[in-house]
């Protein structure tokens, strides 16, 4: 599901809003997520997960075309950790 089929869904379940103002609520979500995320925080949304950061270091990687030897930056990437309740009903539980 792309970012717009959830508008599209969410504006089909609630007759009454508007579809631009599903639009702005779904897109305050993301932004919070987001927001929160930059700032180095957890985001949990019980039953469904919760996104975090984690660190990478810096290190000594390949190039896969040349198998020369580079320098990788320490990096910060986005985690995703499943709650249980998905969990669950993705393994038909």
């Amino acid at each position: 599901m792309i970012r717009s089929e959830l508008v599209q869904k969410i504006a089909d379940e609630n007759p009454h809003l508007f579809q631009r103002d599903v639009e702005r609520i779904v897109s305050t979500v993301f932004d919070e997520i987001i927001e929160a995320m930059a700032r180095g925080n957890r985001v949990e949304l019980r039953g469904f997960g919760a996104f975090s950061v984690k660190k990478r270091d810096a290190r000594i990687g390949r190039n896969p075309r040349t198998g020369e030897s580079v320098s990788v930056e320490e990096k910060h990437v986005p985690f995703f950790k499943t709650g249980k309740l998905l969990r669950d009903r993705l393994n038909g539980g």
